[in-house]
């Protein structure tokens, strides 16, 4: 294949196992890269011996989400999709996906449809981004988003490389929103296409649902004076009073944020006020 799964995990021994066996059945069966954020349970010895065709990256520490950027480094194919160690792919669907980047040189993300748990609901995200404001183009395979859900996922690793990846300063969480827009920033398009197909069986093992708010909250306060004009930038005042341990964390990150603060090209600012 020419597509690359790539896979960051922490903890999660036993779903990450799940994961890779549902990606050995596949056929053809992709490559894939799991880079482990500093496990401390038997992660990296399950790999070795159950999965020896798998590529382990062990860092010594957590690195968040930014652990996929090592993964994608590493791939040697054009195009890479990623999972989490909760999720994998439907067959056929990574194989769809280089056809259409072979057709859509323009593209450089396609998100897919996330079936969650053994009932394959759909996730709510698809459903909003099927009816995405911002239409479809004509040489687009499908409605153009500004957002995706990084475990159903595929990029043309030449457009991630160029966006730079996802930003280390949030570490977790809201990730995929800075992606889009440096993506989008860079001129590339990002296509929700319903016909791909991607399983979400959520872990057991995972922060809750307050400290995942919280964490966003901390990190689109960051997005937003990282690439956004100044006047949303006051805004978010709003934001970091009514939480003030939010707000302590994106006082910290301050300084790095405006370090890498780059405004969004007018086009971009325009899809963002579409979907507001």
């Amino acid at each position: 294949m020419r597509t690359t799964v790539v896979i960051a995990t922490r903890d999660r021994a036993d779903d990450l196992a799940n994961t890779l066996k549902h990606l050995r059945a596949l056929k053809p069966t992709p490559p894939v890269i799991v880079v482990d954020n500093g496990s401390s349970d038997d992660t990296a010895t399950r790999v070795h011996e159950d999965f020896p065709e798998v590529r382990l990256v062990r860092l010594p520490e957590n690195v968040g989400m930014a652990a996929r950027n090592l993964g994608v480094e590493a791939a040697d194919t054009p195009y890479v999709a990623f999972c989490d160690d909760d999720s994998w792919w439907a067959q056929g669907s990574l194989s769809q996906a280089e056809v259409l980047f072979d057709a859509y040189p323009r593209v450089g993300l396609v998100a897919a449809t996330t079936l969650v748990g053994p009932e394959c609901r759909r996730d709510p995200v698809c459903e909003a981004m099927a009816h995405s404001p911002l239409g479809t183009a004509p040489d687009l395979p499908g409605p153009r988003v500004l957002g995706f859900l990084a475990c159903s996922a595929v990029v043309r690793r030449s457009a991630f490389l160029d966006a730079g990846g996802f930003n280390p300063l949030l570490h977790f969480g809201a990730e995929e929103k800075l992606l889009a827009y440096d993506l989008a920033a860079r001129g590339w398009e990002l296509c929700y296409v319903d016909r791909l197909y991607a399983h979400h069986h959520p872990s057991a093992i995972r922060p809750s649902a307050a400290w995942r708010r919280r964490i966003e909250r901390r990190n689109n306060v960051l997005i937003t004076w990282m690439r956004r004009p100044l006047g949303d930038c006051a805004r978010t005042a709003g934001t970091l009073l009514r939480d003030p341990v939010a707000a302590a964390g994106a006082l910290r990150r301050l300084p790095r944020a405006l370090a890498d603060r780059r405004p969004l090209p007018d086009h971009v600012e325009q899809r963002i006020r579409e979907l507001a």
